[in-house]
Formats: structure tokens, C-alpha cells, sequence
């Protein structure tokens, strides 16, 4: 089991635990667990779930994106159509290329305590609220989604991460939660050479030994000419050529011999 800390992140709060340059408020102005680190990240001027562990596996899986899609309530600047909602869905070209399908749709205004400080309102444009959940983690993607169809975030509130929600936390508060991750799959050794003539993982064959049933015996006793087969008859068939001065068997082939090259003798 492992533990996991769900922290409800306030707007201009760093996620990271020091901010040496500039003095702005860090996670440990508000969660005072030794050893935890952020999984995944949330901007600076965002609010919302963040998550918390000391385990690097769970921080993983939590900081995927494919596995953990995760849910943003969006204020917006204007009054998303169709069209807008269509594109949001769909997936729009940013700089860095087209966004993924989302799920988007309209909602009522949730039921959070005022920002601080408060949102900058235009008198003249109303404002609407989205959820919009994404399964991909770029640089402010939900802001630049918006503003290319063309209603500019107010707010930005990340609601859930996968399973995990923000339900009951106020800004600033956290809580912590039980998690049991399931065991990785075992990899198994695809190379043959990792076992030996056994069969037993870690041992390490040494020479030309194959397995047992193999075929190396044979070759084996082939060669040294106590094996029976064509092996044996052939090295039988140039010994005895040899020592008795007969020509060798039909089955031998007969030694080639180079014809040696004229010495040269000494000018005297």
C-alpha cells in the first residue's frame, strides 16, 4: 500500500517546495509531509486537485496522462456555440499541433469560494463555465484550447485526476488517502544464452556444448571418430590410406599437396 495526498493548490502557488528567487508561496507553506513530491504539475496561476507521494511508481502512473485523463472546470470570457464546443471536442491546431478529442460541456457554476484576489470581469461580456476533460499534458493546454476558439480562460480549477476528486477540500486544505498499485509484470529472458544446458536461469554455457538432445553429441563423436555415420567412416577411410600407401577410399578425398616452389641457391 501506498500513501497518497490529494492538496486543494490555491491560485499563485508554486508547485514545487522553494522558490529562492522570488519569495512567492510554495507547497510548503501548506503541506508539511517530509519526503512527498508533486506528481505531474499545475500552473502557477491555476488552481485545483494536486497530487502528492513519496512512491516514484504511483507518481508515474498518476503524471500519465493516457491513464489519468484529468478534469478542469473552466471559466471563460464570452458565450461558447456550438461550433466552439464542437471544436474544443474534435481537437484544435495549437503551435505545437492538434490537441487530442476532449470532452467538453457546458456546466453551472460550481459551488467554490471566491478567488483571491478576485477574477477581472468585463462588464460588457458574460461569462460561461466548461468542463473539459483531456487525456494529453501540454504546456497551459487548456488556456491556449480556449482562446483559439475564441473564449479566453478567466479561471481555471482542475477538479479530478483519474479517480481522485477535490470534493470537500478548501483551498489550501488536504487529505490523505490509501493506494494499492498492482504488482508490474514480470519480464522474462528472451536471449538463450542467459540459461544453461539445464534449462535454469543465471547459469552460462562455456564452449560449443549444446543442450541435451541436441545435435552436437553427434557432431561430436563424429569428429573424434567413435561416433558411427558418414563422420566416422570418412576419418577411418584416410587413416588407413595413409599409413598402408593405398589410395585413399571412394568416401576420403585425397590430400592436396602443393608443389613446392625451386630454392634458390647461393651465387658462390
Amino acid at each position: 500500500m501506498s500513501l497518497i495526498y490529494l492538496l486543494h493548490k490555491p491560485y499563485r502557488v508554486l508547485t514545487q517546495f522553494t522558490d529562492r528567487d522570488q519569495g512567492r508561496q510554495t507547497l510548503a507553506d501548506f503541506i508539511d509531509v517530509p519526503d512527498v513530491y508533486a506528481a505531474g504539475r499545475l500552473d502557477y496561476d491555476s488552481e485545483g486537485l494536486l497530487l502528492l507521494t513519496s512512491d516514484g511508481a504511483l507518481s508515474h502512473q498518476i503524471a500519465h496522462p493516457k491513464k489519468q485523463p484529468k478534469t478542469y472546470w473552466v471559466q471563460v470570457e464570452g458565450a461558447p456555440d456550438e461550433q466552439a464546443i464542437a471544436a474544443l471536442r474534435a481537437g484544435v491546431e495549437l503551435k505545437d499541433g492538434m490537441t487530442r478529442p476532449a470532452k467538453v460541456r457546458r456546466i453551472e457554476p460550481p459551488e467554490l469560494p471566491d478567488r483571491q484576489p478576485p477574477v477581472r470581469f468585463r462588464a460588457s461580456i458574460p461569462t460561461h463555465w466548461l468542463e473539459i476533460i483531456i487525456s494529453e499534458g501540454r504546456n497551459r493546454q487548456v488556456r491556449r484550447m480556449t482562446a483559439h476558439v475564441g473564449l479566453p480562460t478567466l479561471r481555471l480549477i482542475r477538479a479530478a485526476i483519474g479517480p481522485w476528486k477535490l470534493d470537500g477540500l478548501a483551498p489550501g486544505e488536504w487529505r490523505s488517502e490509501e493506494v494499492e498499485m498492482p504488482a508490474p509484470p514480470r519480464r522474462e529472458s528472451r536471449s538463450p544464452r542467459h540459461k544453461g544446458a539445464t534449462g535454469k536461469p543465471g547459469e552460462r554455457r562455456t564452449g560449443n556444448a549444446g543442450p541435451r538432445g541436441s545435435g552436437n553429441k553427434g557432431n561430436s563423436a563424429g569428429k573424434s571418430g567413435k561416433g558411427s555415420g558418414r563422420g566416422s567412416r570418412r576419418s577411418s577411410g584416410q587413416t588407413e590410406g595413409k599409413s598402408s600407401g593405398e589410395t585413399p577410399g571412394a568416401g576420403a578425398r585425397a590430400p592436396s599437396r602443393r608443389p613446392s616452389s625451386p630454392k634458390k641457391g647461393r651465387k658462390s
